[in-house]
């Protein structure tokens, strides 16, 4: 038994998270703004708040919580879907899923959650379109290999494609850019510090900052 003397899982979806408290049951909330207030309002003092990392629909409510001052944990959902196989849960609903999180969460240490700057935050933006961008950029590029080796390409498919990837080149290095702009404004030191370790590129070092002041926290 934790240390609260209450605590809520909380499962999360795109319209609604379902929420199950230790001593007060399941309640059902709009994943919005005017959703978290309300669940603000119903929350005690010195509670814990137990979510599973579900991309971007569980990072909003762990912030909101998170700067009103509620201890929130944030857990691998690998870790929750094991302890719901070992509780041999049959019927699996989102009710079901708040209530085995706040199970798991009153039984296991486990760890608290830290908020993102809004530098931080805004860089995990970037950094998840900037990838979305390169995956796009290189299937473009591969299309335009597969229509040379046809060897006949049609000409408006060519430049269709070469334009696409004319624009992803630039949208990359814009984002590239803000990304360097805010690291170093905001790690300006780390970033020095890891440019000069033999082997490490400019973009290199702001991926593994990224991912360690960023990534982890999710």
């Amino acid at each position: 038994m934790n240390k609260y003397k209450e605590t809520f899982g909380v499962d999360i979806s795109k319209d609604v998270f379902d929420v199950h408290g230790s001593t007060t049951g399941h309640n059902q909330y709009k994943n919005d703004e005017s959703g978290f207030k309300k669940f603000l309002k119903r929350l005690p003092s010195d509670c814990l708040v137990a979510m599973e990392a579900t991309g971007y629909y569980h990072y909003r409510l762990a912030q909101f919580l998170y700067k009103n001052d509620v201890v929130v944990s944030v857990i691998n959902p690998l870790i929750i879907k094991r302890f719901i196989q070992m509780k041999l849960a049959k019927i699996k609903t989102d009710k079901s899923d708040a209530k085995m999180i706040c199970e798991f969460a009153l039984i296991n240490e486990i760890p608290l959650y830290t908020a993102l700057t809004d530098v931080q935050s805004e860089c995990l933006q970037l950094f998840r379109v900037l990838d979305n961008f390169i995956k796009h950029r290189t299937a473009t590029k591969n299309k335009m290999h597969g229509e040379e080796v046809l060897g006949i390409p049609s000409k408006f498919t060519y430049r269709s494609l070469r334009r696409n990837k004319k624009h992803y080149d630039i949208e990359i290095k814009a984002i590239e850019e803000k990304i360097l702009s805010l690291v170093k404004e905001d790690q300006q030191q780390q970033l020095t510090l890891l440019i000069s370790v033999p082997g490490i590129g400019q973009k290199t070092a702001l991926f593994l900052i990224i991912v360690t002041d960023g990534f982890s926290k999710f």
